[in-house]
């Protein structure tokens, strides 16, 4: 049993196995002098869980001063007193199949969440974990959905803002200021920042895109179920070439957006929708190709 202060001398009573386990793999604190005192252990191993925690020390710093760096643009309206700042994103624009689904998510300030990211450069497992970390400690989040017709009938960058617009509304605490992955919401009446690429420049649109992408992602494995064959559990809808040689031979099925010249063609139709490519929607709508080509 660790004492509750614990002191140099310490050191010596627990294994090496222990204190491995603890400030290693658990990441507790250790004084400075316990540190000392490690460093100075004879025992087999010593040396290496000293570096390794002096690694996890250095990791730690660079974790917290990338986290800071993510409140660049929370920290100015907190500071002016706005405490129910929501990020907003969405998730799903490329894929040819399912619905577009976004997120908006209000932190509370002292919300530090280690390894959160654009959801695209983090691993699933790790998105799953955060989404769940998010959730619990969020002052309050909402999703948002447009379905397939929706995306069919008025296109897809419409559509995602309709997606946004519905999860801002769903919030259960009504938001002071929006931060918006590379968009504006005009029909909402709240002060709100559009920033291109934001998911990976705020912590809050972040959590926002881990929210979204995590749903959508649960979204199209349940998909996969009512329609298997199409591996939908695996690309989550997106363009590859797992989704292509399905639609080849299965062809479209009733979650495909048929606006979308991939599956215009499998139904063999003209192509019409070209609204994911053109300059409205993609380059001069300051949404970013990482997000339009995104991988699943």
């Amino acid at each position: 049993m660790m004492p509750p202060s614990m002191r140099s001398e310490d050191i010596a009573e627990l294994s090496i196995e222990e204190i491995r386990l603890r400030f290693v793999e658990e990441g507790r604190s250790l004084s400075n002098a316990c540190l000392e005192a490690l460093a100075a252990d004879q025992r087999s191993g010593a040396v290496a869980v000293y570096r390794a925690i002096l690694r996890r020390r250095r990791e730690n710093r660079a974790e917290g001063q990338r986290l800071r760096n993510l409140l660049r643009y929370e920290m100015p309206l907190w500071e002016r007193g706005l405490t129910r700042v929501a990020g907003v994103d969405e998730a799903g624009m490329a894929p040819l199949a399912g619905p577009v689904v976004a997120a908006a998510v209000i932190l509370p300030r002292d919300f530090r969440p280690r390894g959160i990211d654009d959801s695209k450069q983090v691993e699933r497992r790790e998105r799953e974990r955060l989404a769940i970390e998010i959730k619990r400690h969020a002052l309050s989040w909402a999703t948002g959905q447009s379905t397939v017709d929706e995306i069919d009938r008025h296109n897809i960058y419409r559509a995602g803002l309709m997606a946004m617009r519905r999860a801002v509304e769903g919030l259960g605490a009504v938001p002071e200021h929006l931060l918006i992955d590379a968009r504006r919401l005009p029909e909402l009446k709240v002060p709100q920042e559009g920033i291109i690429h934001g998911d990976a420049k705020s912590l809050t649109i972040a959590a926002a895109s881990i929210i979204a992408k995590t749903t959508r992602d649960a979204l199209m494995v349940e998909y996969d179920r009512v329609h298997p064959g199409y591996g939908f559990c695996r690309h989550k809808g997106y363009p590859t070439a797992e989704h292509f040689a399905a639609l080849s031979r299965c062809g479209p099925c009733s979650i495909h957006r048929r606006s979308f010249a991939p599956v215009r063609r499998a139904l063999g139709l003209e192509p019409e929708q070209g609204d994911l490519f053109s300059p409205e929607v993609a380059l001069s709508s300051d949404h970013g190709e990482d997000e339009l080509f995104d991988e699943p």
